[in-house]
């Protein structure tokens, strides 16, 4: 038969590079379209090497590749839908390619491709490199694709079952790293934290549990709560997607994920099952642009693809709520949505089907606010995060090891007069309260206006006043 061109008129490897997953609208208005005819040239076998960002070692866990079917969870029909929107998208494909895109060993994959061709889905158009074959869809196999399609256009790496997810998850949850003063002053090291603070916390990150953080603004409850997974491990492993009452959920998000693949020479790294990627343990932080409908599976109405949710992302990591109280919904509606899963680590997500699916609720929960908690919550809800931790303005000592550290980090020179002349004026004589980002938001200014005028950046008692007068910030404190 006819090789069967890509809906689009553009070169497949130039717009589908490896590991699109058919989350694009066009496409899966195309897939159930017909396709006009054009060659498509035999495709070679090229490899690619993979960077690595840094040599990590020691995991708890690590997800190794099946040897079957029934190891990988999954089931052929299963797989035959992916490989089919795969080919529906292609054209053509040979079988070691289809086995990149699916992210399974080559072999399970042509017993399924062997499967299909009995089934008269694909038919080979030649053959290719190392006893492999170009694959194609048959007119049935393409009218197969299409209605699995109109389903949904995902064809991405084939899934991880639910209960492996939950497995995985387990194994490296936050509740099992041991947190001590040690780890405590690591992760906190790039700031200046006091000896109470750092008690406080590292309670509390022992614990693995929930926590409210507030204070006035400008003390770094943001930088504090997203520093906090620096105590933990450093990586973990999650799958590229999950697949839960019928459902496939895309997991792994590039805006929110770090990859960290093994390094070049790791012992492990020909075992691993691909379908996991290894990430930098997540904090992911939302502020006022939350929305109580990011915290449930979104899914696209024209691709059908799920996506999972903020907390399910965040899942063995840290998930901040950063200006707690200023959203667009009263604070009420996300505690009553989080009430359950705090309490019970489990949570109950809905997909657009209307299932309904549990899911382990497995993350460090920070609630960063300027407000007092007591106004903005009732007391069963702060039964359900056992830790409070007030954020202090700065002593004057603590100030003037800040404004050290960003003097030298900005490369802007001064006297130990002008800092003393800084504090008394400015703050002892004005009844200014400290603030921790005072001192970088005063040198960044300073430098701002020596560089302005063509001045070495060099702090003097002229350019303090300067940058206090034209500050709001400060001017308001």
């Amino acid at each position: 038969m006819s090789p069967q061109d890509s809906p689009t008129d553009h070169n497949y490897e130039d717009r589908c590079p490896i590991g699109f997953d058919g989350d694009d609208p066009a496409w899966a208005i195309a897939a159930t379209q017909p396709r006009p005819h054009r060659e498509v040239q035999d495709e070679v076998v090229t490899k690619k090497t993979e960077q690595t960002k840094r040599d990590f070692t020691s995991d708890r866990f690590l997800p190794v590749a099946p040897e079957s079917l029934q190891q990988s969870g999954l089931s052929t029909a299963q797989l035959e839908a992916l490989i089919a929107k795969f080919l529906l998208n292609t054209g053509t494909a040979i079988g070691r390619k289809i086995a990149r895109q699916m992210c399974l060993p080559f072999g399970l994959i042509e017993r399924v491709l062997h499967t299909m061709r009995l089934d008269q889905l694909v038919a080979i158009k030649s053959e290719g490199a190392l006893g492999d074959y170009l694959f194609e869809l048959t007119s049935s196999g393409i009218e197969r694709a299409r209605r699995y399609s109109e389903q949904t256009s995902y064809f991405g790496a084939a899934p991880v079952p639910l209960a492996r997810y939950i497995e995985g998850a387990e194994k490296q949850s936050v509740r099992h790293e041991t947190v001590d003063m040690e780890r405590v002053r690591h992760a906190f090291s790039h700031l200046v934290v006091g000896q109470k603070l750092l008690r406080q916390m590292g309670e509390a990150m022992n614990m693995g549990c929930s926590l409210f953080i507030y204070g006035e603004p400008g003390n770094g409850k943001t930088t504090l709560s997203e520093s906090i997974n620096r105590a933990y491990s450093k990586t973990i492993w999650i799958p590229r997607a999950i697949y839960v009452g019928g459902e496939i959920v895309r997991l792994f998000d590039p805006i929110h994920h770090e990859e960290c693949p093994l390094p070049e020479g790791h012992p492990d790294r020909e075992r691993v099952d691909n379908r996991w990627v290894r990430i930098k343990r997540p904090t992911i932080t939302v502020g006022g642009e939350l929305e109580l409908s990011d915290l449930d599976v979104a899914t696209n109405p024209v691709t059908h693809i799920n996506e999972a949710s903020l907390q399910l992302k965040a899942n063995c990591g840290t998930l901040v709520f950063d200006d707690f109280g200023r959203n667009r919904f009263r604070p009420a509606e996300l505690l009553n949505r989080l009430i359950y899963p705090l309490e019970n680590r489990v949570d109950a997500l809905h997909a657009s089907s209307g299932r309904t699916f549990r899911v382990p609720f497995d993350c460090l929960v920070v609630f960063a606010t300027n407000l007092d908690p007591m106004a903005l919550v009732d007391e069963a809800f702060l039964r359900r995060v056992p830790f409070s931790i007030h954020i202090e303005d700065p002593s004057e000592d603590e100030f003037r090891q800040v404004f050290h550290a960003v003097a030298r980090e900005l490369d802007v020179q001064f006297q130990p007069d002008q800092l003393e002349y800084l504090i008394h004026n400015h703050y002892r004589q004005a009844n200014r309260s400290m603030r921790f980002c005072h001192p970088r938001d005063i040198i960044a200014n300073i430098k701002n206006a020596c560089e302005f005028r063509g001045d070495e950046p060099r702090v003097t008692n002229e350019t303090i006043d300067s940058a206090i007068a034209s500050m709001l910030s400060l001017r308001a404190s």
